[in-house]
């Protein structure tokens, strides 16, 4: 009997295992729509592009180049009175032409931000609302893992759904409906080129190549390597705890984090700030006697933390070795933009080439590095840390020296600037968020009465200088008064009920030209500010 019993606690411990095997294992719903464009979108742009371009005509085209900063805070850099860092060359830039104080970003995070910014369209109107993925989770063990086992720190993952395969994953990128900056210039015989970070899809359909760009140097992935992490002695490596970390360190330099130039893969060895600015300086002497649109979307300062010994050195009183390769990181940015604006003084480029700088989003905070003080908050937030960045723009005798202008302008603004500037028609079967920033400078108007912000369920509005900024998985609801408090101190929403509710308002209508994103996001970020948490879907 005794036997028996063993035998029947054996087969049942057998049974329970295997249910429990095959159940992790048990391949996760997937989502296998493949996304489309907007059919009549992307007709409006074929037929858009296809036709002779009906406006005004220049005998000088100017030249354009988008500088952009990567996970750079407000504060940490001198032009806006930081202290941490000097950078000499991006506060040369800002007064040889207009600082903005208040330049905000359509979104606090990396991909959404660039496709709004090259298209001058809030990026929800096309369903760019969250990072595309480049992996989902293929079973219950790797879910349950993520979820329970594994320290993800502030990144939780959201409730189980179906998660698109990898087919479906292939169609996630700015989608082929949108129009870019390079396309109008590209219409407008214009030499276009992107070295840098692309971060805006990695299929065919979605390259660089196949978005008005006629050259490429850099990267797929929102991360790279700066340089291999070999013991090369002139390159500082830090590695930071939190998980996002180790997935960059394993996979920097690997797949769609390789080097390209074109479609053909680089062994890369030298710096990528500095080499970024190499490329650069040779596309103008190359293009220097006809006009080009040069976009150069800098990885630095997002981590992985790497830079070159010279530059690390320049902080010898920075005991915090964590904060030191950040500021070493920034200062050798200020050093490639300040080459590339030497490069075009030197071929007497200036007086015909506009130049504008901005950060992507607000500095990620959850390096330890920064924390974008005295905003709140920082990257992946609504609050004015994640959105409120480094924003300027010089243009040789069309705007005026040390002009600073104090309204708030939007990065929405550069498709439309550039527009203007190269004299480009735009299509009318869609919405432009953008307004001319030379136009609105010179003249003293007002970019925005409203500027907007959503990911998922988190959203916020700037009306004036109030701000309403609402967590929904948490309920809460933050209304506050810029003119009085930049830092996001004092909430008065429980004593202005009625502009809650005029805000609230105001974001519903807007909200109602907008559309469901076109893939899911499979994690939030969770803000801790005491007692009250703040989430936003990433």
């Amino acid at each position: 009997m005794a036997l028996s019993k063993i035998k029947k606690v054996i087969l049942s411990t057998a049974i329970v295992l295997f249910l429990l095997i095959v159940f992790l294992f048990w391949p996760l719903n997937t989502d296998r729509t493949l996304i489309q464009p907007d059919k009549k979108l992307a007709e409006g742009k074929t037929a858009f592009l296809a036709q002779q371009d009906t406006s005004k005509t220049i005998e000088k085209k100017p030249n354009i180049i988008i500088l952009l900063a990567d996970d750079l805070g407000k504060y940490d850099i001198s032009l806006y009175g930081g202290k941490s860092t000097p950078t000499p060359q991006i506060d040369s830039l800002a007064a040889s032409g207009v600082t903005f104080t208040d330049g905000y970003v359509s979104s606090s995070i990396c991909s959404p931000s660039r496709a709004g910014l090259i298209t001058g369209r809030y990026q929800e109107r096309f369903g760019h609302e969250f990072q595309p993925g480049d992996r989902y989770p293929k079973n219950n063990l790797e879910y349950y893992a993520f979820r329970y086992l594994i320290n993800t720190d502030s990144w939780r993952i959201n409730p189980k759904i179906k998660y698109p395969n990898d087919a479906s994953i292939a169609t996630q990128g700015l989608p082929q409906s949108e129009i870019t900056f390079a396309d109008l210039a590209k219409r407008k015989g214009y030499s276009t080129a992107i070295i840098g970070k692309w971060h805006l899809g990695h299929n065919k359909g979605f390259f660089p190549l196949d978005r008005g760009f006629d050259y490429h140097y850099g990267f797929y992935q929102a991360f790279s390597l700066f340089a291999p992490e070999d013991d090369n002695p002139d390159i500082i490596n830090h590695h930071h705890k939190d998980f996002t970390d180790k997935v960059i360190w394993g996979n920097g330099r690997v797949g769609i984090g390789k080097i390209r130039r074109d479609t053909t893969v680089i062994d890369e060895k030298e710096y990528l700030t500095e080499k970024f600015a190499d490329e650069a300086e040779s596309f103008i002497d190359k293009n220097k006697t006809k006009p080009f649109l040069l976009y150069v979307p800098f990885n630095a300062p997002h981590t992985p933390f790497q830079v070159r010994k010279k530059y690390y050195d320049r902080f010898p009183n920075v005991k915090d070795e964590n904060k030191r390769v950040y500021f070493a990181m920034i200062s050798a940015l200020d050093d490639a933009i300040g080459r590339i604006v030497a490069k075009v003084k030197k071929e007497g480029l200036e007086e015909n080439t506009l130049i504008i700088f901005a950060s992507d989003n607000g500095g990620a905070d959850y390096t330890f590095a920064t924390t974008n003080a005295p905003l709140k908050g920082g990257k992946f937030s609504h609050f004015e840390g994640g959105v409120n960045v480094p924003f300027a723009l010089s243009w040789k005798g069309k705007i005026k020296p040390h002009t600073v202008y104090r309204n708030p302008v939007s990065s929405l603004d550069i498709f439309s600037t550039i527009a203007s500037a190269i004299h480009s028609d735009l299509p009318k079967d869609r919405i432009y968020d953008g307004v001319d920033l030379i136009d609105v400078v010179n003249n003293n108007k007002q970019a925005h009465k409203n500027l907007y912000w959503r990911s998922g369920d988190a959203k916020a509005i700037r009306s004036g200088d109030w701000k309403l900024i609402i967590s929904g998985k948490t309920h809460e609801t933050w209304l506050y008064d810029l003119a009085k408090d930049k830092s996001e101190t004092t909430d008065l929403a429980a004593k202005n009920p009625e502009k809650v509710k005029e805000l609230k308002t105001a974001l519903q209508t807007w909200e109602k030209g907008l559309v469901k994103p076109l893939w899911p996001n499979l994690m939030h970020y969770q803000f801790d500010f005491g007692k009250q948490k703040y989430f936003v879907d990433l």
